[in-house]
């Protein structure tokens, strides 16, 4: 591989361990195993992340059905103190800031910030948690005190890597330190474009955050520019994407689906960086069991390797199965087809599509169908938590077919991706930026089963690695209601189509099953790794062109 050169990563949160809660969901598992296989290859990669109190919502299920939120403290024995003192500026008061090193989970350096005094400590109380000031402050912190962190550590940094929005006042505070030169606004924004690249995850528009200016000078958040410089990097309202976008040599969607949305959806930015695709990946050694690896050793003969190819995953499908028992008092068959579903619980994610035909579905219980669910919904989410609501009704109805687990984390994460027998992904299309949790599955002989979106039109070959719930419609318009009722009625009924006509079939052939497995393993353990993904961001967006 070609050298790396010095690169500091900023994310606002990193998925490295259950026991570590200082993530939310796939942008953090994402950034996790980012750091992870950064680690494993030697890579000169720095993380830059804050030290959350209370980290993201453990979102449990209470008397009644009723969705509760508990924050349970960080547990802080994964990390040491660093000497070294910083301060940044938060609503025209200084907070000094203490730093910490993840000790545990990787061996590349992670570094955490939070509040010295107890009485900032709100700013990092909580994980998107708070408002629109607690995000501004939050931001501050992470991209202003992110840059000061590594010029008090001495770092060298050649690149400075924005994952996602949330990073970009290190921008600006990389452009009041007049870092790379230059004399005019436009002088120094041209200077700084060298060093900085952007990656963009959403393609939801609400999901792009835009800031008022004078919120931003009332914060401290402007530090110091003009409204009308504001408005040259982020317009007014100021956009995190767009200044992202702006301030980077080159930026990047995170599947190849994704990089063309996101190249429709930012066109009309004057002075954007190119916009390219690295599709995500994820890190085999932690998401790929170990048993996968040990029955497929090369110098087996093929019959003792499908042997204990299958072994191994009916033990992790009785691991599971185990879990489904214990949290929810339902028995499900071993040797009934097991469809999982596992992601944030978002409505353009339609986890209940499956659901919406009640003579469909009861066709697919007679056939021995069984469906485990999990998710978890943004405390805010109103909609998000509905949904959940609905799957725990479905449930409730139907125990002996339909299960969920409560609290959506990495153990549960790790539980269903190698336990379920058939991956369920039925996003709206495009609004899947890339959805990892398939990644996984694939990797474990877990073939998806998935609408054309995100990463799958990457890996899907139909009937061979997995199978995809029809092909795009150039008409539908993701958000549009009436548009989005009549997909989602094409989309369901295509679904119960190809488990009709292609997955039962296949399940009820050991040989045909197996034969799937394999290739959804061959398909996916390099491809979808992060290794690859790593060596895809040095080649194509850490080295300069």
């Amino acid at each position: 591989m070609v050298p790396c050169p010095r690169v500091a990563y900023f994310c606002m949160e990193y998925g490295l361990d259950p026991a570590f809660a200082i993530y939310a969901g796939g942008l953090g598992v994402l950034a996790g195993d980012h750091m992870k296989s950064a680690g494993d290859l030697h890579l000169p990669v720095t993380g830059i992340g804050l030290m959350w109190d209370e980290g993201y919502t453990r979102q449990v299920i209470g008397v009644g059905g009723v969705i509760e939120d508990q924050y349970p403290k960080t547990v802080r024995d994964v990390v040491r103190r660093l000497d070294v003192r910083i301060e940044v500026a938060v609503r025209g008061k200084k907070v000094p800031l203490r730093a910490w090193k993840v000790d545990r989970y990787l061996s590349s350096n992670l570094y955490l910030l939070e509040p010295e005094r107890e009485e900032d400590r709100w700013i990092t109380q909580r994980l998107y948690g708070g408002g629109v000031e607690d995000r501004l402050a939050q931001e501050i912190e992470l991209g202003v005190g992110g840059v000061r962190l590594l010029n008090a550590l001495g770092e060298k940094t050649e690149v400075f890597h924005f994952n996602e929005g949330h990073a970009v006042f290190a921008g600006l505070e990389l452009l009041r330190q007049q870092r790379f030169g230059g004399t005019t606004l436009s002088e120094r924004i041209d200077r700084l474009r060298a060093h900085v690249v952007f990656t963009t995850h959403t393609p939801v528009p609400a999901g792009n955050e835009v800031h008022d200016l004078d919120l931003m000078r009332k914060m401290d958040a402007d530090l110091g520019f003009t409204d009308a410089e504001l408005e040259v990097i982020g317009g007014d309202p100021f956009s995190m994407t767009i200044a992202g976008l702006r301030l980077a040599r080159i930026a990047n969607g995170v599947a190849e689906l994704h990089g063309e949305t996101a190249r429709e959806m930012w066109k009309h930015v004057d002075g954007a960086a190119p916009i390219i695709s690295v599709t995500n990946g994820v890190h085999q050694p932690t998401w790929q069991d170990a048993r996968i690896r040990a029955a497929l050793v090369p110098d087996k003969p093929r019959e003792r390797q499908d042997a204990e190819l299958w072994a191994a995953h009916q033990q992790m499908k009785s691991e599971l199965l185990a879990e489904i028992a214990r949290k929810t008092g339902a028995h499900f068959a071993l040797d009934r087809l097991l469809i999982g579903f596992a992601r944030r619980a978002a409505a353009y994610k339609r986890a209940d599509l499956i659901l919406g035909d009640p003579h469909a579905i009861e066709r697919l219980f007679d056939q021995g169908v069984q469906i485990v669910y999990s998710g978890k919904a943004h405390p805010r989410d109103l909609a998000g938590k509905a949904l959940v609501g609905r799957l725990l009704e479905a449930a409730r109805r139907n125990a002996r077919h339909i299960a969920f687990l409560e609290n959506y984390d990495l153990r549960i994460g790790a539980l269903m991706t190698r336990g379920a027998d058939v991956w369920l992904n039925n996003p709206r299309r495009p609004l899947e930026a890339s959805g990892t949790s398939g990644m996984k599955a694939a990797m474990n002989g877990v073939p998806n089963l998935s609408v054309l979106d995100g990463w799958w039109p990457e890996g899907c070959v139909h009937g061979v690695t997995g199978w995809k719930i029809g092909d795009p419609d150039p008409d539908d318009d993701a958000f549009d209601e009436k548009d989005t009722a009549r997909a989602d009625k094409r989309d369901r009924d295509l679904l119960y189509q190809v488990l009709d006509d292609d997955v039962l079939p296949a399940y009820a052939q050991r040989a045909r099953w197996l034969d799937l497995m394999r290739a959804s393993i061959a398909m996916s353990q390099w491809r979808f790794s992060s290794d690859r993904q790593v060596e895809d961001y040095v080649a194509k967006v850490y080295l300069p062109r």
